[in-house]
């Protein structure tokens, strides 16, 4: 596989998948959001990885949407709801084949997973954190809401009910320390060891029974609750298309000329 924004290296059972925008702090364009969902749609058909360990290249893992990448803040015919709606959800399909996919995904969190990048971090199965790493659901310190990307349900369920209010409802930074004590990442790990803890982590999963493991995923995602991450998903969809028609209106009436 050849990407422009990714690197993917297999290791036997164990694929290795890097973010690699590491000048924008590995932020997601419309290259890296296409990129990733054909990575993880392709994963569906890939019988001979096991599991998935995702990171980052450089200082981060992922700071986010690219809100300096003139192609997404500002389209050529600005934002309709129906254009924010389908483009919203070009994004958040990234989650739901991130939870499709039948490999246990292992997120070695190398540094700062803000906004998409929370979200990434949140659709992995198992989360390591360097002491460095930080977080921020910062999608409501943009304008938009808090609930963006399947953050309302898989946060949620990470981290429960006033955890999740606490930083989904602020977009406040948290850090490793803070991450480990809410539930969210299941161990902090020197940064030097981070990738050799993640492999040694799929290497005991990759050991296992590859039928086992693909229904123990599969059964873990069906057991979670009732409402479904697809119809979470979908409603965040709406609302977020709404803010961003909302902002980009805003935004025009402030640059209309007097």
């Amino acid at each position: 596989m050849n990407y422009s924004t990714l690197n993917f290296e297999a290791r036997e059972a164990i694929g290795i998948l890097t973010l690699n925008r590491p000048e924008r702090m590995n932020a997601i364009n419309y290259l890296m959001r296409d990129e990733l969902r054909d990575f993880f749609l392709s994963r569906l058909n890939d019988t001979q990885t096991r599991v998935i360990v995702i990171t980052g290249a450089g200082k981060g893992f992922c700071s986010g949407l690219d809100i300096k990448d003139s192609n997404i803040t500002k389209p050529e015919n600005n934002y309709t709801p129906k254009l924010a709606y389908e483009l919203q959800q070009l994004f958040s399909d990234i989650i739901v084949f991130m939870r499709r996919c039948p490999q246990p995904i292992v997120g070695a969190l190398n540094g700062a997973a803000v906004g998409a990048g929370l979200s990434i971090a949140m659709a992995c199965d198992i989360r390591l954190a360097a002491p460095e790493a930080k977080f921020s659901a910062a999608y409501i310190n943009i304008g938009t809401g808090g609930a963006d990307m399947g953050s309302s349900w898989l946060f949620t369920r990470a981290v429960g009910f006033g955890n999740a209010n606490r930083y989904l409802l602020t977009g406040d930074f948290f850090g490793a320390e803070e991450a480990y004590r809410i539930g969210f990442v299941q161990a902090i790990v020197p940064k030097e060891k981070l990738m050799d803890e993640g492999l040694a982590l799929a290497k005991n999963m990759a050991g296992k029974s590859p039928l086992g493991l693909r229904l123990t995923k599969e059964a873990i995602n069906q057991n979670l609750g009732a409402a479904g991450l697809e119809d979470a998903i979908r409603l965040e969809d709406r609302n977020q298309a709404l803010c961003i028609s909302q902002l980009a209106a805003m935004a025009q009436i402030v640059q209309k000329p007097k």
